[in-house]
């Protein structure tokens, strides 16, 4: 069932939803992005409907809702230590069609990337909700529809802002008797259906082909461009790489905690091992690396979707200005004389 909401009326929905849920959605931040006097737009606890931002596209992922950027894993003393909690709330989260589409490939990488699921992850995602935000034009670094990832039927509930109210499509019958007493509507979310940016994956057909796409010149164009900042993998929502460190209480050197942080495969010692050895050296190496991941690897190991979903993040973030998705064509068009070459 849809129904139009007002503003006013949703705010009191939200309280009375904050006794058992924890919501999240994109938030402005005065004065804290990248550049003077601008604002970040990032996922945030929310108190009321006036505080989501659902008119521009976040500047980071709700990724650090399920998979946060420092996490306590465990508390240790000398002799014992004691695994780390989470909150006993459920968990909503206000969204895109790109966004559950890239939980969804962390889902493949926490969950179902080996024998065991990753418990931190899985403790957290089992409590969530999405609440999927119409998103009808998208932007102009975004490629969701190449990817596949512009459309989905995978929420809880799903909105269109208008002025002052609401239009929600409810889906889960948990939220239904919320709504019993609201005008109903005819919504249906729509979606992006074309976007200015089209992307070709590469076909890379065989071992042979993927030999001579590590060893293509265009990598090394990279090298003079990217400062190995790490800048794409944060905002990324697909990105799920981590390291783990021992932080030791100043107060009493015997206790402390380990705590799992981001990692960038883009910085310089993301493969750093003993004795100092590294397996990728130069920036266009770890682009090389960060690129195949994206449009090759990861379609191998789960035999279904790219793992980019296509959000064009890491395009507004690099402070270079590198263009993933022209990354990804010029690698197309590599990879199409190739496969021309090996045809003849």
């Amino acid at each position: 069932m849809s129904y139009t909401v007002s503003f006013e009326r949703m705010n009191e929905l939200i309280q009375s939803l904050q006794s058992n849920y924890k919501i999240f959605a994109p938030v402005r931040f005065e004065k804290r992005g990248r550049y003077s006097d601008t604002d970040m737009v990032r996922y945030a606890n929310i108190s009321c409907v006036e505080e989501i931002v659902h008119d521009e596209k976040s500047d980071f992922s709700p990724k650090e809702v399920v998979f946060p950027v420092t996490q306590a894993i465990l508390y240790f003393t000398e002799s014992e230590f004691m695994e780390s909690r989470v909150h006993d709330k459920k968990i909503l989260i206000f969204l895109r069609s790109c966004d559950i589409h890239g939980i969804r490939r962390l889902d493949n990488m926490f969950l179902r990337n080996g024998n065991v699921a990753d418990f931190y992850y899985k403790r957290l995602r089992e409590k969530v909700k999405f609440v999927l935000m119409e998103c009808h034009d998208g932007w102009d670094t975004c490629f969701c529809v190449s990817m596949g990832s512009n459309e989905t039927s995978d929420y809880s509930m799903a909105v269109r802002f208008h002025d002052d109210s609401l239009e929600i499509d409810v889906k889960d019958e948990e939220f239904e008797p919320m709504f019993g007493k609201e005008a109903q509507s005819d919504f249906t979310p729509e979606f992006v259906k074309q976007n200015a940016i089209t992307v070709k994956i590469p076909d890379i057909r065989d071992k042979d082909t993927l030999h001579e796409v590590y060893n293509l010149p265009l990598w090394q164009s990279y090298n003079s461009r990217c400062q190995s900042c790490g800048a794409c993998n944060a905002v990324c929502i697909t990105c799920s790489c981590f390291t783990t460190t021992d932080v030791v209480y100043s107060e009493n050197g015997r206790m402390g905690e380990r705590r799992r942080v981001w990692a960038s495969c883009q910085h310089e010692d993301f493969t750093a091992m003993a004795g100092g050895h590294r397996f990728r050296t130069t920036p266009g190496e770890r682009l090389r690396f960060r690129a195949l991941h994206k449009v090759y690897d990861y379609r191998q190991r789960f035999k279904t979707e790219q793992m980019c979903v296509g959000c064009g993040r890491c395009d507004d973030r690099c402070p270079e200005f590198i263009s993933f998705s022209a990354m990804i064509n010029r690698l197309s068009e590599e990879v199409d004389k190739l496969n021309e070459v090996k045809s003849k």
